[in-house]
């Protein structure tokens, strides 16, 4: 039998509706080695596309983190020159997934940092709890995270204040 692409899957419609997200999470339940295929269609020509792969590949590596380790360049480099709102505030919430060395950590941060100027307050606020989520696991960023923070419960938009205020006291413990 021969498999479906999940390119297929991931088109029509617009980038109002997650269209057949959820068809594409139950392959890649089943089949894991197909993760590759939703990350090359990361930065496929139609936005459709992009935004739909972006999103199953979140929610997939929500439940399996482990499915972005053979990703870790391709993710951190896309992270560094995507436009698209929706994939970059999916890619904001993968980056804490990754398995990052030093140097890619940094990337990472300051690429998080990057998005904490975007333009949709959206992607700002993935940013922050990104940010957040990394210094978890690697504390010597925490007190430039909780810097970076602080200011923007003090600056942000409502949504940003609001989630700025769980983030600072959750780290300041």
């Amino acid at each position: 039998m021969r498999s479906v692409r999940l390119r297929g899957l991931l088109t029509g419609g617009d980038r109002r509706s997650i269209g057949r997200v959820p068809a594409v999470l139950r392959i890649i339940r089943r089949q894991p080695r197909r993760v590759g295929e939703l990350v090359t269609a990361l930065s496929d020509v139609d936005a459709v596309v992009r935004m739909r792969a972006a999103d199953a590949l979140e929610k997939a590596s929500a439940v399996h983190p482990e499915l972005l380790r053979p990703h870790v360049l391709t993710l951190l480099r896309l992270a560094g020159r995507a436009k698209q709102q929706e994939l970059r505030w999916h890619l904001a919430q993968m980056l804490p997934r990754l398995p990052l060395g030093v140097q890619q950590r940094r990337q990472a941060v300051k690429l998080l940092g990057a998005y904490l100027r975007d333009r949709s307050s959206i992607v700002r606020t993935f940013a922050m709890q990104a940010l957040a989520d990394i210094s978890l696991t690697y504390p010597a960023v925490r007190p430039a995270v909780l810097r970076r923070l602080r200011r923007l419960t003090a600056t942000g938009t409502p949504a940003m204040r609001a989630r700025g205020r769980r983030l600072v006291a959750q780290l300041a413990d």
